[in-house]
């Protein structure tokens, strides 16, 4: 009898941890999802690495996943193999006085919370950012005028074919939720950031102001995706969705927020159908009353 591809994946990494049938739901934000084919979750780069090869190789869909906090997975769920870093690539170092070497896998609130204990200033916005290093280099995470392209001067990159490269400075081609990482058929292992000097107590007070923010001002109670849409030229969704009169529309579970109109919510037993509809329509009504496009800033993703 044939091998399944994910018996001959155990078979080349019998020390994987690997499950099959894993719901999307419990990785992602939103908490929406059917299950994915297969999920692996590497402890060490060469890991990642070997799983990348494998998926070329054998030519199976592959998804690369952090915290699944901008992300809406499919009702029926996905097809080929999730890498979740979240679980594994969790290496964090300060290499020189000012700069912290942090794999993929790091939480963005570690990432902060690690920067403050050393005195170092410049991450303070990314206390509140729900995601990883990795998913957040990859779309230039940022909130409360900061991105993490202020600091990431290095992100290293592993390919399918064993390879690895570095991409420094302007190499990143990081913008306004969007990297050069979204081009590649590589994954991010590890981002190097560039930070300065401070006091501790200031940092660490800088960050619970942001924090006591986000609480006011985010509903931070129910599942997201964070913000839904990207900010338009000249404006804010937010602003937009609320002029329109959305706040509290309702599709099936899912809900424009009460608290902050530019969060799409799931109320409980919302699924990504639901999602895409009620984004389809602030994007109509909002079109027909202020003449602005929003596009979406969450990454809605196929199924099966």
């Amino acid at each position: 009898m044939n091998q399944t591809w994910i018996e001959r994946l155990r078979e080349a990494m019998p020390q994987l941890a690997l499950r099959e049938q894993e719901p999307m739901a419990a990785h992602t934000s939103f908490r929406i999802g059917g299950p994915a084919e297969a999920m692996a979750f590497p402890a060490q780069e060469e890991e990642l690495a070997q799983l990348l090869a494998f998926v070329s190789r054998e030519g199976i869909p592959c998804l690369l996943l952090g915290a699944g906090s901008n992300l809406l997975a499919p009702d029926e769920g996905l097809a080929g193999l999730v890498i979740g870093t979240r679980d594994g690539l969790r290496g964090l170092c300060l290499e020189e006085k000012t700069t912290i070497l942090a794999q993929s896998g790091v939480t963005l609130a570690r990432l902060a919370g690690f920067a403050a204990e050393h005195g170092l200033a410049g991450l303070e916005f990314a206390q509140g950012i729900p995601g990883t290093v990795g998913g957040g280099i990859f779309m230039n995470a940022g909130a409360y005028g900061g991105e993490l392209s202020d600091c990431a001067v290095l992100t290293r990159v592993v390919f399918p074919d064993g390879t690895d490269r570095s991409y420094r400075g302007a190499e990143q081609g990081l913008r306004y939720r969007g990297s050069v990482f979204q081009t590649l058929d590589g994954a991010v292992s590890a981002v190097r950031f560039c930070l300065q000097p401070g006091e501790r107590e200031q940092i660490q007070e800088k960050m619970r102001e942001l924090a006591a923010r986000r609480r006011e001002k985010q509903p931070l109670d129910l599942p997201s995706a964070g913000s839904t849409f990207k900010r338009p030229v000249g404006g804010f969704a937010a602003a937009l969705i609320d002029q329109a009169g959305l706040k509290g529309t309702r599709v099936g579970g899912a809900a424009v927020s009460e608290k902050h109109a530019g969060f799409v919510v799931n109320l409980g037993g919302a699924t990504a159908e639901d999602v895409k509809r009620l984004i389809a329509l602030v994007q109509q009504r909002v079109l027909e009353t202020s003449g602005i496009q929003l596009e979406p800033e969450i990454r809605i993703l196929g199924g099966n």
